[in-house]
């Protein structure tokens, strides 16, 4: 008997632009320039997670709300509930 493959592709590319992703969200410039790097965005359960697990690693950890204008045009609908209920995870090296 075949083995049957179930193709993937199509519902992965239909789906790109129901994921936030870093073309989606844009990070914030002011803590770019401060040496934060921008990881992911998380609910506000996964971020805690993922902060002591940064810190652990021996990162220094902040987590901003998701503001409106992190959003490109094409989330428009999404931008109220993300930024009520997700929060953008930087990150950046400990210095000394």
């Amino acid at each position: 008997m075949k083995p049957k493959f179930i193709q993937v592709e199509t519902s992965l590319s239909n789906s790109r632009d129901r994921v936030l992703s870093s073309a989606l969200l844009q990070a914030d410039p002011r803590l770019v320039a401060q040496g934060w790097e921008r990881r992911f965005t998380a609910d506000e359960h996964r971020a805690k997670e993922a902060i002591e697990l940064y810190e652990q690693l021996g990162y220094e950890v902040r987590a901003e709300r998701v503001r409106s204008e992190e959003f490109n045009d094409v989330c428009g609908d999404c931008r109220t509930v993300v930024a009520y209920r997700f929060l953008a995870i930087y990150t950046r090296r400990k210095s000394g």
